[in-house]
């Protein structure tokens, strides 16, 4: 994010010049690159094609006269096949065409120099497809092809050309000859016109980008000062008003925050009265009906002392929010330290069971505000599961990694539906605070049997 600023930065302190050089360079560039390819194309196109119409139409010469039996058949005499093999063994065309392949309809090889594959059939080519239309086609080493395989293992520059033979007297198409042709020259040729379209290409486009530059460079010093001379005019009068208005805007942040300091302390304390010292009292009124139930002096006693416990931790909790201290004391806790403060403070209090999984190891970087939101969501958690849930397989769960912590209370008692079942005063609260601080809050049924509310924050807002 930082590098993005910087180079934001640089691109808007650059002269008209320096962007325009930057931008039409990288446009140069891509319509250079366009253009040569395009035009070294072209030129490898022109000349592999001429190159393969003169040599097609000596081949047609000399194989048209043969070709005429496929008007009625298939396959060649025995006298036009010594014919055709005396003009490959015998003559200057043997040195230079390597191979031959005779095409009937549907892509049967009928007749070739490698007897192997002849009545074999093949995909239909582009360029076989072209020939039956009646053009010459050609490609200078593009030997990919299935019935190329034997001239690829040959590893020399072939041209290979397809030519239709037509019929003498009708003019139909009755067959296509394809021949590879040994083409060393063309290899040659071919990469000294790409060399020389690209030379000019590059040529033309660098000539024009510097003759625009030059011209923009004049116009981009002329409204460099013109620009200088006003963003001077304009400090002179920004400095005249700029005192009023930092004195407007000092007094106006001042109410804001006054405003908003007051309203924050009228909710912070209702939440904490509810969260800490009312938990804690219900629970002590809970544990009254439990000890007119006791039957024995040891379970009375045991009722009793839990009370005191509630009632002296409500006291207390009343004591330090009317000194105006925080609770409980997590300012400098893990959020696995805050959580398990919380589960052994439940636990001492009602002596319920509570399982936890912490797996949050080490500090997280978050505000005072939402390490005492962990510690009474677990405390409100864990007291609802008490009431609604007959504190039956209570559970804590904890988890962060670098951007999100996630923490969650479960039990294993009849759960309920947010939707079927408004939220009481303790988990609207509760989903506020959360909320407030830019978390998330879920109350409801979990992914199993029971209850379950979870809140997860988002550790990367806070950094």
């Amino acid at each position: 994010m930082e590098r993005g600023r910087t180079e934001k930065f640089l691109w808007k302190g650059a002269s008209l010049a320096t962007q325009y050089a930057f931008a039409s360079s990288a446009v140069l560039v891509v319509a250079a690159i366009l253009v040569g390819t395009v035009v070294a194309a072209r030129i490898e196109e022109n000349v592999v094609r001429n190159s393969a119409n003169s040599t097609a139409m000596f081949m047609e010469s000399v194989l048209a006269p043969i070709g005429q039996q496929f008007a009625e058949q298939d396959r060649l005499s025995p006298g036009a096949r010594r014919a055709l093999e005396e003009i490959f063994e015998n003559t200057p065309i043997g040195e230079r065409v390597i191979s031959y392949k005779f095409w009937k309809r549907g892509g049967r090889i009928v007749e070739a120099s490698d007897p192997a594959i002849v009545g074999e059939i093949f995909p239909v080519t582009d360029g076989l497809q072209s020939a039956w239309q009646g053009h010459v086609a050609a490609d200078f080493e593009a030997l990919g092809d299935a019935e190329d395989a034997g001239e690829q293992a040959l590893g020399l520059p072939l041209l290979e050309i397809y030519s239709p033979i037509r019929e003498y007297y009708s003019g139909e198409i009755i067959a296509v000859v394809e021949f590879y042709e040994v083409h060393e020259q063309l290899a040659a040729d071919l990469a000294r016109a790409r060399r020389d379209a690209w030379l000019v290409v590059v040529g033309a486009f660098g000539g024009l980008g510097v003759i625009l530059y030059l011209i923009v460079l004049r116009g981009s010093r002329v409204i460099d000062r013109q620009q200088r001379r006003l963003l001077n005019q304009y400090a002179e009068l920004e400095a005249l008003s700029s005192h009023n208005q930092e004195l407007r805007r000092r007094v106006r942040d001042a109410a804001g925050r006054s405003a908003e300091r007051a309203d924050r302390v009228l909710r912070q304390i209702g939440a904490d009265l509810h969260d800490g010292p009312a938990q804690q009292l219900a629970f002590a009124a809970l544990r009254l009906d439990a000890l007119q139930e006791a039957k024995t002096v040891a379970d009375r006693q045991g009722e009793i002392e839990r009370i005191d416990s509630a009632i002296a931790g409500a006291l207390a909790e009343i004591r330090t929010i009317s000194r105006g201290l925080s609770l409980p004391d997590v300012a400098d806790r893990t959020p696995a330290g805050i959580v398990a403060l919380a589960v052994e403070e439940h636990r001492a209090r009602t002596g319920n069971p509570v399982e936890t999984e912490l797996a949050c190891d080490g500090p997280v970087d978050m505000p005072f505000a939402a390490r005492l939101c962990l510690f009474r969501f677990v405390q409100e958690g864990l007291n609802n599961a008490s009431r609604h849930a007959e504190a039956a397989g209570m559970a804590v769960s904890l988890a962060c990694d670098a951007d999100r912590l996630t923490l969650s209370v479960h039990d294993a008692g009849p759960g309920f539906d947010p939707e079927d079942t408004p939220l009481g005063l303790g988990l609207s609260g509760l989903r506020d605070r959360i909320e407030s601080l830019g978390g998330a809050f879920h109350a409801g049924r979990g992914g199993g049997p029971g209850g379950e509310l979870r809140l997860s924050f988002d550790l990367g807002e806070w950094k």
